[in-house]
This record gives C-alpha cells, structure tokens and sequence, in this order.
C-alpha cells in the first residue's frame, strides 16, 4: 500500500513552485500525493519568514495536519525553517526541520518515518547554499509558476530573504527553456517566471553567465506556451531593453509588478533601496508610453522606522498621480537579525494599521480606474478552473480578472472576448465573441 504525503505552502509563488517540485519528488519515490485535509503519513509545511506571525500560521498548520492524521510525521521547510530551525523542532507533533540546502534532498532525510523523542533538524549555514535548484508547478492550475532565479544580494534593511535563501543564483537558459517546454507539453498556457530578485537573473557561480534579457528573449520562441508573465521585478533592473522586448512580444504579456516600497526618498535611503522615487516615475512613463494598456502593480510598506505621517502622505500622493494598477500593501513588522529592526522612530501600531487601510483603499480606486478604461475593448482571456456561485473566472493578458456563467469547456481556453461592465466584487463581465479557442 503506497505511503500517503501531503503539502501545504505559505507564501509567496516561489513556494508554490517549489512544493509543487518537492511534490514530484514524492511521487517518484512512490508516494501518493492526498489533499491537505485528507489522512496521510507526511506532512510538508514549506513556510514563509516575509508575513507576519510565521510561528503562529506554522502552529496552526501542524495541529491541523495532525487533527486529520494524529500519528503522521510533519516535516516543516521553507525559509522560517532555514531562520528559526530550533524554535521550529520545539513546536509539537514536528518531526523533522530542513533549511534551504536540505529540502530538495527531503527523501533521502525522510524514507525511515520513525518517530523520535525530539525532532530532528538538518540546518546547514545559508553561505553553504549556493546550488540553484530549479522547480515549477504544475497540475494544480491553469498557469505554472516556473522558477529562474533564487537568493539575493540585495542588503535591504527590512529584509531576512537573503538570510533564508542566500546569494542570488539563477538556472542556465537552456534548462529553463527545456522546462517551459515540459511544461508547455502538458498543456499548460502560462508560465509566470518567478525568483526573488528575477532582474538579476544569469549568476551561476557568482559570475554573470547571461542576463534576464537572454531569458525572455529565448522563452519567446518556446512554442506552445501562449503567454509568458514576469512577477516581481526591481524598478532598478526594469531596463528599458526589458520594457521594449515586452512591448513588442507576442508570448509577453503587458503586466510588470515593480515593487516601490515607499514613494519617500528619504524612506528609500533608510531601507537601501537601489533607486529613487524619480527612477520609479520614468520606468512606469516608459511602460504606459510603449503599452497604454499595461497594468502595473505595485508592492508597498508603511509604517517603516522613520516614517512620519508627511512622509506616508508623500507616498499616498506619489501614488495617487501615478497611472498604476493595484497595490500590494504591508504592513512593516520588525524581524530578528535586520538592520530596520534597531532603527529608531518606530511607528505605533495604531498608525500603521491607519496607513494600510488608506492604501487598500487606493488600491481598490486604482483597479477600478484600470477596469473602467479597458471598458469596450476586445481582449484574450485564459479561464481558470474555479467556480463559485455558478461562476468561473479568467485574466486577460494585461490581468484584468473577467467572469462568467461557468463553463466546463472553457477551463484552460483562451478566447477572445469584449469587456463590457465591473460587477460589485469588482470582477469583468464579458462577452464572448467567439466559440472558437485559440491555440
């Protein structure tokens, strides 16, 4: 009888790509993968260090798994279990911890299954962990997280990422190439290439091998792959070579997640930020000169150490001007062993909550505006698998999210649709122009 493991992941999409790779590690070994509320033998918790509360979500997420199977072993990674690995072992019912090094070799760490007194840690030093593993997701929905890039060496004073994941390492193209069409043969018809600092893409060995216009520019002729989307990438490394290939892609979607962090120079400095505010402005005038249409998102924190109340206005303004899409806000929360962690001008608690709820609403004035300017146009939108109230949704290729009646025939199509009117949840309803997909 084949031995049962199941996953769950926090954080973000490099994660996801990741457990999905750790998944297939399993299933190769003979496991029978079982959703997460399901009886199963192990448990795979990859966490995250970037949210808030980890040691809480983690705690949560081990009593979980072992509610619906009290005798399974639960083995946590992930970038908390690489900063926190002897906090992690002492939580109960956690059976072993593996750092960054150790959890692409979680098979051979986990074939016995036996219980011990203590869990047991593999926890190398993060300057040990200098392989590039690649991973991607796949059989889970209809894009693929496809990862390029890991680590940074980026020294941003809020940050622990280079602390749990390391220097900045990329794939070679070829094998990248080789994987989107992995990919591409399983029918999948987009691939979002993640990292943690994309931009930097081509260091392999601490040199610089090839670049990420390299990258782009020989996905482009991966066949079967309709769209290509690029997560998070610095505005520093947005080169307007990067914004000019995009343009005048067919595979590229028009849609950039540029993080800002603050619209205050003074907040730049103090994070070690690699531009300026100035620098922001010009990469998203270059973008909607080239693509009128694009969307463009936008990572933001408030209540960094230092931020007055005419410093969060300076951002609030800064952003309000900007012909942007959406915003992704957080709110700043101390973490162990950064430098941010010792500033002084702490915001209170009260201030940041007050400054994030003035940018999450920004943020939805912002995506509305977007929607109501793609009102009337002819747009291809690939559906997702979802339903809910009779309803499934799809993004077009610059990720304006449609709806529409669902449609068992329509899950993983692509079809040419026009955008007629935003319902209260703040979707698009469409009309179909077409019955045939696009392939």
């Amino acid at each position: 009888m084949n031995r049962k493991v199941a996953f769950y992941t926090l954080g973000c999409k490099l994660n996801f790509s990741e457990t999905s790779s750790i998944g297939r590690l399993f299933q190769d070994a003979g496991y029978e993968p079982v959703a997460f509320n399901e009886k199963a033998d192990v448990y795979v918790i990859n966490t995250c260090s970037v949210t808030d509360h980890a040691d809480k979500k983690c705690r949560k997420v081990v009593k979980e798994a072992l509610k619906h199977s009290p005798g399974a072993y639960i083995t946590i990674v992930g970038c908390y279990a690489q900063l926190k690995p002897k906090e992690i072992s002492e939580i109960e019912g956690v059976d072993m911890v593996l750092g960054a090094a150790e959890k692409f070799n979680i098979i051979e760490h986990i074939n016995e299954l036996t219980k011990q007194p203590k869990a047991i840690i593999h926890n190398k030093p993060i300057s040990e962990t200098n392989i590039f593993v690649p991973a991607f997701s796949i059989g889970d929905r209809t894009r693929t997280f496809l990862k390029v890039q890991d680590g940074c060496d980026y020294s941003c004073t809020f940050c622990t990422i280079p602390l749990a994941r390391g220097a900045s390492r990329s794939g070679k193209i070829s094998d990248i190439v080789k994987q989107a069409e992995e990919i591409a043969a399983s029918g999948i018809k987009e691939i979002v290439l993640t990292g943690v600092n994309i931009g930097d893409f081509g260091l392999q060995n601490g040199e610089r091998k090839e670049t990420f216009l390299d990258l782009i520019t020989a996905l482009d002729h991966v066949e079967g792959i309709n769209r290509f989307r690029i997560s998070s990438i610095e505005p520093n490394l947005l080169t307007d070579e990067v914004i000019h290939f995009v343009a005048n892609s067919k595979r590229f979607v028009p849609h950039f997640h540029m993080p800002l962090q603050s619209g205050s120079n003074k907040i730049l400095g103090l994070m070690r930020r690699r531009y300026r505010r100035e620098l922001y402005v010009e990469r998203v005038k270059t973008i909607k000169a080239l693509m009128p249409d694009c969307c463009i998102g936008v990572d933001v924190i408030v209540g960094f150490p230092g931020e007055s109340r005419e410093d969060f206005l300076d951002t609030y303004q800064f952003l309000n001007e900007l012909p942007i899409s959406y915003l992704h806000v957080f709110t700043y929360s101390e973490r162990e062993n950064t430098i941010a962690a010792q500033m002084e001008g702490s915001v209170p608690g009260a201030s940041r909550s007050e400054r994030s709820k003035m940018l999450h609403i920004l943020s939805e004035k912002k995506r509305r505006l977007f929607y109501e300017q793609q009102l009337g146009k002819q747009v291809e939108i690939l559906f997702e698998s979802d339903q809910k109230n009779g309803l499934m949704h799809g993004f077009s290729s610059n990720y304006v999210k449609v709806e529409t009646p669902y449609d068992p025939l329509l899950i993983n199509e692509v079809i040419e649709a026009k955008l007629l009117s935003i319902s209260e949840e703040n979707h698009v309803q469409i009309q179909q122009l077409t019955e045939t997909f696009i392939h």
